[in-house]
């Protein structure tokens, strides 16, 4: 997991956008208020991310990127109007304010590579030996009556299913009970 470093001109600034990512989890390895200050801290550390408004007691966010290490990123949080549309450099991602925390959040969980997505651990239910007889009668009588191929019925239990908002053993039930006798 890579560093965080906030940068903010005004020091109640940094502690607070540092007080919410604590909040979040995530930790933050400094806090500063100059641009050299950041440079001291991110040549110590491997591929920091510096959280930074546009602009530091003694330099802009440009700046900053230019002089920090190769790797190292900058999450510029501030107004659009002061970004407007000039490009930014490779190693700036830009969010704009007024900010949500959660998005903060996300965007630096994301970033720093803390980012672990969540697995569903609900398995899909087992068909029955009787779902699985019916299913494959159903597509035997589409096959014979309808002449689809075996994939094509398949699909079309498939279809019907999702439109009705069904299963695709209750689709086939639907169609045998339709069908009648055979």
């Amino acid at each position: 997991m890579r560093s965080i470093i906030v940068a903010y001109s005004k020091i109640e600034d940094a502690r607070k956008i540092r007080n919410i990512l604590r909040k979040s989890g995530l930790e933050v390895v400094g806090v500063c208020t100059t641009g050299a200050q950041v440079l001291g801290l991110a040549g110590r550390l491997e591929d920091p991310v510096v959280v930074c408004g546009y602009r530091l007691n003694d330099m802009i966010f440009l700046d900053l990127a230019e002089e920090l290490p190769p790797g190292s990123q900058i999450l510029l949080v501030t107004s659009p109007n002061k970004v407007g549309d000039d490009a930014l450099p490779e190693n700036v991602v830009f969010l704009g304010t007024p900010l949500k925390p959660s998005e903060l959040v996300q965007t630096l969980t994301v970033m720093t590579g803390d980012y672990q997505p969540r697995r569903k651990t609900k398995r899909p239910e087992r068909r029955t030996k009787e779902e699985q007889e019916n299913i494959d009668r159903a597509k035997a009588l589409l096959m014979e009556r309808n002449h689809m191929t075996e994939p094509e019925a398949h699909h079309y239990l498939q279809r019907c299913a999702m439109d009705s908002g069904t299963k695709i053993a209750e689709t086939a039930e639907m169609i045998l009970l339709l069908a009648g006798p055979v």
